[in-house]
């Protein structure tokens, strides 16, 4: 008996440390262990904060980040969505995290499909999970809208925000990869067409460090903001699009009195 169980447990351990996680998902947990450990460091040094002294540093520019979110929740989604903006505001520090993790060397998070799918899947969800808040049954009118007949079409166009923000993700990730991968390629070739007389290979990696952060500068730092914005603004617009407007405008005259 004392054996089976030895050779059991063994078979067990191998195989977990035989599952080989994509190297997209573990800058994923880098990213998201980032923010963990940001959000304690932030944590603690507003419990140990003198209200009465000026707020500087990063916590100033966390107090400014809650603040901006916040509102723009309230202007594009409404006061029925009040204290969403902490989950915007995550989702757009991680997006653009991430993005930017190509320039470290390390692979994009986003150029693994099931990155970009965990994303879109929350926006999706959030999207029908408000709509049966606020709905209830009658959500399940909108698949026989028009008519029952658009059964089988609205079935299908469900899943269009998600295949969206999905696949606008993974393909503007992939597409700025395969780009740099050429990009790189082709300099060290030249590089090391150029200096061939240099010994042990050090001869194709002098042109790299002088043109690929320029472009890095913009697949990397200006299309991550870009999509960062896109996502969480195509996300509020879908969640709260969801919303009965009568709803937005009871609260609005509840605030203004």
């Amino acid at each position: 008996m004392t054996v089976f169980a030895s050779d059991e447990f063994n078979e067990r351990i191998s195989v977990f440390m035989d599952f080989d996680i994509a190297g997209e998902v573990w800058t994923s947990l880098i990213c998201m262990v980032i923010i963990l450990v940001l959000t304690f460091i932030v944590g603690y040094m507003a419990k140990h904060h003198d209200p009465l002294k000026k707020t500087k540093g990063l916590l100033y520019l966390s107090e400014w980040g809650v603040t901006f979110f916040d509102g723009l929740v309230r202007d594009m989604m409404g006061p029925q969505f009040e204290g969403f903006g902490g989950y915007i505001m995550i989702i757009a520090i991680y997006l653009f995290l991430a993005f930017i993790f190509g320039m470290t060397g390390l692979p994009s998070p986003f150029t693994n499909l099931a990155v970009p799918l965990s994303l879109g899947l929350s926006t999706f969800l959030m999207i029908h999970g408000t709509s049966i808040y606020y709905k209830k049954w009658r959500y399940f009118k909108r698949y026989i809208d028009p008519n029952p007949i658009f059964l089988p079409i609205n079935l299908i166009s469900m899943w269009s925000p998600l295949i969206s923000l999905t696949f606008r993700l993974f393909g503007n990730a992939i597409a700025g990869w395969v780009l740099m991968s050429i990009v790189y390629n082709a300099l060290e070739n030249a590089s090391a067409a150029v200096f061939s007389f240099v010994e042990s290979g050090l001869g194709s990696i002098w042109f790299a460090p002088f043109i690929a952060p320029a472009l890095h500068c913009y697949f990397d730092l200006f299309c991550g903001f870009i999509q960062t914005t896109v996502f969480i603004f195509f996300s509020m617009i879908l969640i709260s699009q969801e919303a009965p407007e009568e709803i937005e405008e009871k609260l609005s005259l509840e605030g203004g009195r």
